[in-house]
This record gives C-alpha cells, structure tokens and sequence, in this order.
C-alpha cells in the first residue's frame, strides 16, 4: 500500500444526453418538440400572412412584438402563481385554452375572415399563454433532472425548441404553398394534444427543500419576486447582459419576413426555409455546446456569440443573394443558442428553489420586452429608411454593448449554494405572535475593534443585499456616538410572516457572507438580536 493518499479522481461531468435517463425529462421533451413544431408553424403563418393583409414593415413587425409583448406585462403574476400554485396545473390549464384558441384561429383564417387587426389580437392572445406557461414550464426542469444534469437539460430544451424550429417553418412554407394558409394552423392547434397528454402523465415528485409550510400573500409574493432580483447580483448581471442582447438582436427576427418578401424577392417557402436553417443552426449549436463550454465560460460563450450575431446582420444587411442568406441563418441559429442557452443557466443557477419562478419571470420580461421594444424600433427605422439600415445600426449597437457590460459576470450552474441552510434559531418570543402583525424591526448588536472597521463595513454591505433580497423593506447600520466599538444593524420587514420566510430563505451562500460579518464580532456568542413589534394601536 502506497504511504501516500491516493488522489483524487473528479467526478465526470454529465453528458450532454444524461437528462434522457430520466422518463419525465424524456417524455415532457419529446411533447414540448411536437407542440413546438405547430408554434413555429403558427409563427411563420402569421407572420407570412400579415405580409398579405398589409406589407408595411412597421405592421410585419407588430407582429413580433404582439407575440412578445404579453410577457413582458403578465410574466411577472405568472411568475408569483407559479411558485405559490401548482405548476403542472397551471400549466395544463393553460395549454387546454391555447389549443382552443389556436382551433378558432385556424377556421377563422379557412373562412377569409382574417384581418390586420384579428390577427395581433389572436397573436397577443398567444403570447398571453406564452406568459403564463414560461415561468412554470422552466422552473419545473429541475424537478425534472439532478443539479449536476441542469446545464445539460438547459441545452437539451433549447435544442428541442430548435429542433422544432427547423422543422416548423419548413413545413410551414410547404403548407401555405401546396394546401394554403390554414394548413399550418390547424396542425398547430393539434399538436397541444401531445404536451397535454405528457402533463397528465406526468407525475411530479416534490424536490424542494423542507421548509416551515407559511403561505405568502400574492401580491407581496410579487414584491418579493421582485426585490430578490434587484438585489440578487448574479441575476441581476443576468439580466444587465440579456438587454444588452436581445434588444439588437431582435432585429434578426422582426426583419425576416422582410428580408425574405422583399431583399430576396421570395415567397413563403424561402421563408420557411431561412427560419428552418436558423433552426439547424441552432441544433448544431446545442451539440456543440458541451465542447465549447470546456473551451470558454459563459461570459465568453456570450461574447462571441454577440459579435458572430452582430457580423450577421451586417451580411443580411450588405450582402443581398440567398446562398449568403442561408449561410447567415444558420450561423445566427448557432450564434443565438450559444447565448441564450448561456443566459437561461446563468438566470436558472441565480436562484433558489422557494423563488425560482418569480425570478425566471423577471428574467423573461427582460427577454420579451427587449424583444418586443427591439422589434418596434427596427421595424420603425425600417419604415423610415431601409431594412439594411435597421439591420445595420443593430448590428452596431450589438458590437457596443459587449464591451460596455463586461464588467456584469454570468453564473454558471453550481456556482452558487442556494439551498436553505435552516442555520438562524427560531425567534424567542413571549407568546405567538400573529402572523399579519407588523412592520417588525430586526436589531443585531455587534461588537467591532477600531481596526476591524472599515471590514466589517464591507463585510456587512455584502449582508445587506441578503437582508433586502430575502424581504427587508429598508437597512441601516448605526455606530453608537458613546461606545464607538458598537454597531447596530438594523432591518425592517411588513410582517412577523415576513420575518419567519426570511428564516427559511437563507443560503449555505448567504451564511458564509454571515460567518464573515460575525468573525469580526468581539462580543460574545454571537451579536445580540432583538425582534421589536409594532404596537397595536
């Protein structure tokens, strides 16, 4: 036997396939590929026919900011029911009343009862599904897979979306042209029935971390969404990068149509032929992702699929010819996967379970409303001077923006230990307290050495965001004028249930930044705490 420790061998990363190995995954997936074929369908069908009905560039691109618009309004009370409902019901109900609604749509468009302003009302309807099934429908994929498979699940799903893409608008194309403009839609409202079926095959096992059973009110459940990601840095750099890039590279989508209609002089099948090779592209870069992680981090991963997003609308913009086109949709499918899919596991690994669907949804209203705000803005400077020229100003702003957000880093999946750490004691009252009683005052008195100071003001800064980000409505830390070598922090929270979720929010994470505040503590066992209740005047 050999006197020294044998080393130790790292554990393999999973591959890309692992998150197949488990039934739910697998089955949900091949549902969400089926019922994504008939959405693309959908998509390059509206957006074909409102190029029929009125061929402005400005109402072409209505179109895209109809279908994302609705996200950015409902996203965030889509978010809140999600973490506080059952999401596989939500999620059913739901995907029962697109299917009806997309059944409408199809035999309104048999009948030449379509017009311009049906087809963004229906569009906007969509989207409103689209809203209210995201937040669910990505916090359930860690339900789904063990935290070592989520990056891989991350990319699985975009490259399902991709593999639908391909598939989607190719048909769709071939549809509108050998059957008519209905075809598509029908499929469409068809193809709910598979991802119906997965859900009620579906049955979920509960995952999360045992915490006290304290139910949040709706409305300050989307407050709190909402303080958690501003005050979240991982997410909130997430989403500083995700503006930075889908509000350019909206352009890409809104132009299409455009580029196709009236650069290229094609009909609906080169249409559905450009979107199927972005969708290609995109599958390639699902596969590829895996080797291009072991090469770069995320932040470079997004870096270069920018500026190879951006080199593509300077050629859609500069280089009219088809063979150039189908080279510039699939490099954009591969350039937009590469950055999304970054973006998706940077936003998934910034959050805890007790808030991950609160968060996705602030995330996704970043995502739709750059995409929707994108989308009227190059459509506008379209109208108002040329499609090269909107291709062209976003591909420059693209370009800048990469180097103007460097400084915001991406998180990569386990980084970050959000599980709660259960570690603070339970609040020692006289009697119970209601639970509605509030505002409640948190005070901790810490003893600090004149030359430990200025580190344990740094230290306790970084305790403030955790304080703010998990429900304090307002923090302070005070010195004391007589005894300098005393600080009170203080934290204020709306309620005595405030305060208890706070007990059950705290990380592994959060306690480490804790431990640091409490090492330059002097006074012994730890800093006095105290709980003051507002008198109940």
């Amino acid at each position: 036997m050999s006197s020294k420790a044998d080393p130790v061998t790292p554990a393999p990363k999973p591959g890309a396939w692992a998150p197949f190995s488990h039934s739910a995954f697998a089955v949900l997936w091949g549902a969400t590929v089926i019922s994504n074929v008939g959405t693309w369908m959908h998509e390059v069908g509206a957006a074909w026919l409102m190029t029929t009905l009125s061929p402005s560039p400005l109402m072409v691109a209505l179109v895209q900011a109809a279908t994302t618009l609705p996200v950015f309004l409902f996203a965030l009370i889509a978010g809140a029911l999600a973490d506080l409902v059952d999401r596989r019901k939500i999620l059913l109900l739901v995907n029962m009343l697109m299917g009806g609604t997309a059944a409408l749509f199809a035999v309104l468009v048999a009948l030449g009862a379509m017009t311009t302003s049906l087809l963004l009302i229906f569009t906007f309807l969509f989207g409103t599904g689209a809203a209210f099934m995201a937040p669910a429908w990505q916090a359930i994929v860690p339900q789904l897979i063990p935290k070592e498979q989520l990056s891989s699940a991350v990319a699985l799903n975009s490259m399902g979306i991709n593999i639908s893409r391909a598939i989607g608008p190719a048909l769709a194309g071939l549809l509108i042209s050998l059957v008519g403009l209905a075809a598509p839609f029908a499929l469409n409202a068809l193809s709910f029935i598979a991802i119906i079926g997965a859900l009620l095959y579906w049955r979920p096992e509960n995952k999360a971390e045992k915490t006290r059973v304290i139910k949040e009110p709706f409305i300050p459940a989307i407050l709190t969404g909402l303080r958690y990601a501003f005050n979240s840095v991982a997410l909130t750099s997430t989403l500083v990068r995700a503006v930075a890039f889908f509000l350019f590279a909206s352009a890409y989508w809104a132009m299409l149509p455009l580029i196709s209609k009236d650069v290229l002089q094609g009909g609906p099948d080169l249409y559905g032929v450009l979107m199927g090779l972005v969708g290609a592209g995109a599958v390639m870069g699902a596969l590829l992702l895996p080797s291009i992680r072991a090469r770069l981090d995320a932040d470079q991963t997004v870096m270069a699929g920018s500026l190879g997003t951006a080199a593509v609308l300077i050629a859609f913009a500069f280089i009219p010819s088809v063979w150039a086109a189908y080279a510039g949709a699939l490099l954009g499918g591969l350039f937009w996967i590469s950055v999304l899919s970054s973006l998706n596991v940077s936003a998934q690994s910034s959050l805890p379970e007790w808030v991950r669907a609160r968060g996705l949804s602030v995330f996704l209203t970043v995502f739709f409303g750059s995409m929707a705000l994108g989308s009227v803005v190059w459509g506008q400077v379209a109208s108002s001077f040329s499609i090269p020229a909107a291709l062209a100003v976003a591909a420059l702003g693209l370009a800048s923006c990469v180097f103007l957000t460097r400084k915001w880093h991406l998180t990569a999946a386990g980084d970050l230990n959000l599980a709660p750490s259960l570690h603070w004691p339970a609040p020692v009252v006289e009697s119970d307290v209601e639970h509605d009683r509030g505002p409640v005052m948190v005070t901790l008195e810490y003893t600090v050495a004149e030359g430990d100071q200025p580190a344990f003001l740094d230290a306790i800064q970084q305790l403030a965001k955790v304080r703010r980000r998990d429900g304090a409505l307002d923090w302070n830390i005070l010195q004391d004028a007589e005894d300098t070598q005393t600080w009170v922090e203080y934290f204020i929270v709306p309620s005595w249930r405030a305060h208890l979720l706070q007990h059950d929010r705290v990380t592994h994470d959060d306690r480490a930044i804790q431990d640091a505040v409490n090492a330059l503590n002097r006074g012994r066992g730890g800093p006095k705490v105290r709980h003051l209740l507002a008198a109940d005047l």
